[in-house]
């Protein structure tokens, strides 16, 4: 799984950082015309090896692994022992004696040696080790933190993506059985519609197979799905008189992720049909620049399945819904024991496509 996300190259970040560092150290001595001390050299050495060390051990080992206070310890510890070595190790008094306050120069005194030492000191774990190794914990610590991200969102797509792609299979085979049982019926009376319905159902079957799969597709191709799924319904009922399907505005250049409204239509032909094959069914679909509404009402016939199993394919497009338009879609479900309406509003404008 490979991150697509584009960030600053992390040895250009580096490249920055000693290069800004070395700027500061050398250019007293360089705008000066001096030779640079070989002791600031060798300070320079060991601020990149500390610096290393905790980019690549101490971070990770401790910070990153939740042992704050063991990193803190350790990190004073290693400062003050490298200001330390640098202040002894690596630097001596100056050639002349010390600098009076009033001017000139006076021969070196025993205290010198250590006030000297504790300056040392002080400059070298405040400057040239303290800061890039804050620094270098900074930069370490955020572009774990962005890695980490990155997967986490990797990963939380490529499951959405698995998740969408199992709902829509549920969706499908419990689309064929109703409509086999469709054809069954009509098969049963003999009636003249049976081819009809046949060839509904291979066009239905076409564009399952060859659109489903997409992620997205035109509004238009969704909307003849529908409709061939309405009259196929049609041809099973003993009185379609009152099965309204309308279908306003400009579908033109608009797309929508495949079945997504087919649940809802499904569930008010299934409950909408009386014993008698009457069914009382409105669906209104509505586009608009910025927006779809989809529409149906049905009454609800004289029998209800009890069981659960009737709810799956309306709980699977709930859950598409809130995984491709989590903050752009409201659906509304009323349920007065007469009546089943349901009004969803998919937002067109300013979303994102999770599953993109």
């Amino acid at each position: 799984m490979a991150l697509n996300k584009k960030n600053i190259p992390q040895w250009l970040v580096h490249a920055l950082l000693w290069l800004t560092i070395s700027s500061l150290l050398f250019f007293p001595f360089l705008s000066g015309a001096r030779t640079i001390p070989n002791n600031l050299l060798l300070k320079l050495f060991l601020a990149i090896v500390i610096f290393y060390l905790n980019y690549y051990y101490l971070v990770t080992k401790l910070l990153l692994k939740d042992r704050l206070w063991a990193y803190i310890a350790l990190s004073v510890l290693l400062l003050l022992g490298a200001g330390l070595f640098s202040s002894i190790a690596l630097h001596s008094l100056p050639p002349g004696g010390v600098p009076r306050r009033g001017g000139g120069m006076r021969p070196p005194r025993e205290d010198d040696f250590w006030a000297f030492r504790y300056s040392m000191l002080t400059m070298s774990t405040t400057f040239v080790f303290a800061v890039p190794y804050i620094f270098g914990t900074m930069v370490k610590v955020y572009t774990e933190w962005q890695k980490n991200e990155d997967l986490r969102k990797l990963v939380e797509k490529e499951k959405i993506q698995s998740e969408l792609n199992f709902l829509k299979t549920q969706i499908n085979p419990h689309f064929l059985f109703n409509s086999l049982n469709t054809i069954y019926s009509l098969s049963v009376k003999k009636s003249a519609d049976t081819s009809e319905a046949i060839i509904n159902l291979s066009e239905l079957m076409r564009y399952m197979l060859y659109e489903a799969d997409k992620k997205l597709v035109p509004l238009a191709k969704e909307l003849e799905y529908i409709k061939s799924y309405v009259a196929l319904q049609r041809l099973r009922l003993a009185n379609s008189e009152n099965v309204t399907l309308k279908i306003s505005g400009e579908e033109k250049g608009k797309v929508i992720p495949p079945l997504l409204f087919i649940s809802f239509i499904e569930n008010a032909f299934k409950y909408g049909t009386d014993y008698n094959g009457k069914s009382d069914v409105k669906i209104n679909l509505s586009i608009r620049n910025e927006s779809i509404q989809l529409y149906v009402k049905n009454i609800i016939g004289s029998f209800k399945a009890k069981s659960n199993s009737s709810g799956v394919g309306l709980e699977n497009v709930k859950n598409r819904l809130n995984y491709l338009y989590p903050d752009a879609h409201v659906l509304n479900i009323i349920d007065d024991g007469k009546t089943y309406t349901v009004d969803l509003t998919l937002n067109l404008k300013n979303h994102e496509l999770h599953n993109h």
